[in-house]
Formats: C-alpha cells, structure tokens, sequence
C-alpha cells in the first residue's frame, strides 16, 4: 500500500470532518472522523485515484451500494468488506449536484429577459435548473412573503428563499430546454434518480424530497440533454434552439470544476450564443462587466457579466443589489 496516498486520504478526511461536515451533517463527520482513525478504512480509500476519491463522492457510493448508515462502526467493516465495488463505482460516479434550489437565484435574471425563452445550461445533469417556469416560488423578505408560481397553477416544488432588495419579478416563458454535461442523467432512469438522491448529505432535511419532485418534473417532459465539453458542444446545440426564441444560456455553479482555460471557452461560446446566466464566486473569472463587490458573500448573479445580487450558491438566499432594478433588454 502506498503510504503516501493513505497519509493524503487521513489528511483530506481530516479537513472534511473538522471544516466541511459539522453544522451539514453529523453522520459524515463521524464517517470522516472514522476515516482518520481507521488504519484499515483509510487503506482501503486510498486504493480509489486521488481525484475520485472526495468524502462526498465515496460516502454517497457507499449508500447507494448499500452500506448501513445507522452505526459508524458497522459502516467501516462494510466499506473494507466492499472496497472493490467502491472503488469500481468511484471510478464512474462523480459529485453531480443538481439543485432546483438554484433556481430561486437564477429567477430574477431570467425575469429581465424578454421571452419566448430558450434555455440551455451547461453542466446540467439531469436538467433540473432548466425548469424554472415549472416550479413555485416563496420568497421571504422579513416578514413579507412574495408568491410566485407557474401559470397553471401550484408546482409540487416549492422552492423557498430568503430575500432582501427588490428585483423584478416575472415567470420567464421557455418554450425549448436542453443541457450539456459530461455525465447526463435521465430524470426517468431509476439508477440515475437513486445517484441524484443519494448524493444528498444526510441531515438536509427537504432537500432529497425537493430534488426526487423536480426529478418528477424532468420526467414528465425531459430536456435534451447531449454529453461531452460544454464549450465544444455549446455551438452546435445553441443552432438546435428555436430562431423566434431568446436563447439564454447558464452555468449556475459549474466554472468551479472547470481548468481556467476551460472556463473562459465557456464563457466566449456562451456569450457569442446568447444572453448568459451564471452563479460564481466572485474571484472565480474575470468575466464580469461591473466590479465584484464585496457584499454578503456567498456567490455572484450576472447577466451577460453584470453582476446583479450576492447568493446562496444552492440558491437559499438572494440580496439583490440597490439600483438594479427594471427589465433589461
């Protein structure tokens, strides 16, 4: 065994248990924790490549392989019993964080674009943030509560939301969805379903139940969703879009986990597209029109480089910046 990659997976357990689980959820802390003490369970993580091997990603395979999540102690002997299957699995899964939650955020951008709307997000997963004129909105500003939802009525995703400032509000008009990732998943597929669920941290309570009703949603009427780069691909699906609609392309959190070069592909065949949405940390690119502010912390909303609010980066709370108001054109 090399002692180096055991001595990295304690060393990156360690940093995920004491900064990253505590206050999210009390059963990956401990599983991080056993990690650390375990000689044998470190061992059998560091057989997994360096770059598949991030507690999210192993913990969720080891649920959705069966693992017992109700005692640390029979976790770690199943995880060593099974070290094969994870590691296999951790060779082909990867960290797919497909929020609706997200959608919260990206609303008040989309409401400032003239529709009909054709939408395509790149990084999209299953494609559940390319349905945000399918879900309900409650968004709480002190004790206001402003209510938004489709046109035929209540969606069973009701998305909530912490807001201050005053933005637009407006349900965008999509009449076309379509999405590009390495990895896409079919919201009709059970074992892509049981993966997006899976993926879900033990003790976020709602946010399993949000994301299997979104996935209902997909399902219903799914997106066209094509594999591979998003900046290579983007050119030729954008030409599928419909010619009398908006083309409105988005990357809500995705540069992160892009190599710089990369991202600034994306970004250029995202704006040569359309009009373009994103949701990233403010040191992320320099790709925004208007100086990065420090606010709230937290991510940035722009539209076509504009930075237009500081929010969650799963789309919890949304601080709309003074004097950007009004329907852009």
């Amino acid at each position: 065994m090399d002692q180096d990659a055991v001595a990295a997976v304690v060393a990156r357990y360690g940093r995920f248990a004491r900064d990253e689980a505590p206050g999210r959820s009390a059963v990956y802390e401990a599983w991080a924790r056993r990690v650390v003490d375990d000689a044998d369970l470190a061992a059998a993580l560091a057989r997994i490549p360096d770059t598949r091997r991030q507690p999210p990603l192993v913990f969720a395979v080891t649920r959705v392989l069966g693992a017992p999540t109700d005692d640390v102690d029979a976790w770690a002997r199943w995880v060593v019993a099974h070290a094969h299957e994870v590691e296999a699995q951790c060779r082909v899964r990867s960290v797919q964080t497909n929020e609706p939650l997200r959608c919260a955020a990206l609303l008040p951008a989309l409401a400032r674009i003239e529709g009909p709307i054709a939408l395509l997000e790149v990084g999209a997963s299953a494609g559940l943030c390319l349905y945000p004129d399918r879900y309900s909105y409650r968004y709480h500003r002190g004790d206001e509560v402003i209510a938004l939802d489709p046109l035929d009525g209540p969606s069973a995703v009701e998305l909530h939301s912490a807001l201050t400032g005053e933005p637009t509000w407006a349900m965008p008009e999509i009449v076309w969805r379509a999405g590009i990732d390495l990895n896409p998943l079919d919201a009709r597929e059970d074992d892509d379903r049981a993966w997006l669920a899976g993926l879900v941290w033990p003790g976020e309570h709602g946010r399993r139940e949000r994301i299997v009703a979104a996935l209902d949603v997909a399902a219903a009427d799914p997106p066209l969703l094509v594999a591979g780069d998003g900046a290579e691909m983007l050119p030729a699906l954008a030409a599928e879009a419909p010619r009398d609609a908006t083309l409105v392309v988005t990357t809500p959190g995705v540069l992160a986990h892009v190599p710089r070069a990369g991202r600034e592909a994306i970004m250029d065949a995202a704006r040569a597209a359309g009009r373009w949405i994103t949701l990233d940390a403010p040191g992320l690119h320099d790709g925004w029109t208007t100086p990065a502010r420090p606010e709230q912390g937290g991510f940035r909303l722009a539209l076509d480089g504009e930075i237009l609010a500081d929010v969650d980066p799963l789309g919890a709370w949304v601080a709309w910046h003074p004097g950007r108001t009004g329907r852009a054109q």
